[in-house]
C-alpha cells in the first residue's frame, strides 16, 4: 500500500462564506454535493474532484503563518489567467521559479491566512 496524491485540504473557518466565495470567484472552483455532515460547509470542485472542503469552525482560527502547516499547492492549467483573477480580485502574490525547472509558481493567502501555491509549467 502507497500514497498516491493527495486528495483535498479541509479548511476550517469562522469565514465560511468568505472563504466560499474567494476559491470559488478567485480560483474559479466549484461548489458541488457535499455529505449531510452536522457542520455547516462545502465542497469545492476541480472537474469532478472536490478538491477543497470548507467547515464553520466553532473556535477563532489562525493563519498559515501560525500553523506547521504550511501550504497547499495546486497544479494548474492556465497560470496567467488565474494570475488575472487573482489581480481583478485585488489578491496580492508573489511570483518564483523552481530553480532549475520550468515550473512557475504564485504564492497568495486566502481570506484565513491559509497559504497557497499555484503551479504550472513555464510556456514555451
Amino acid at each position: 500500500m502507497t500514497i498516491r496524491l493527495v486528495h483535498h485540504i479541509n479548511i476550517a473557518t469562522t469565514q465560511l462564506e468568505a472563504t466560499r466565495d474567494f476559491y470559488v470567484d478567485v480560483l474559479g472552483l466549484m461548489e458541488g454535493a457535499r455529505p449531510p455532515f452536522r457542520s455547516e460547509g462545502y465542497w469545492l470542485y476541480a472537474g469532478d474532484v472536490p478538491v477543497v472542503h470548507m467547515q464553520v469552525s466553532p473556535i477563532p482560527v489562525t493563519g498559515t503563518a501560525e500553523s506547521a502547516l504550511n501550504h497547499a499547492a495546486f497544479l494548474v492549467d492556465d497560470f496567467d489567467a488565474l494570475l488575472g483573477r487573482l489581480d481583478r480580485h485585488g489578491v496580492p502574490y508573489r511570483l518564483t521559479v523552481v530553480p532549475g525547472t520550468t515550473i512557475r509558481q504564485a504564492f497568495f493567502l486566502d481570506p484565513n491566512g491559509v497559504q497557497l501555491e499555484l503551479n504550472a509549467a513555464v510556456a514555451s
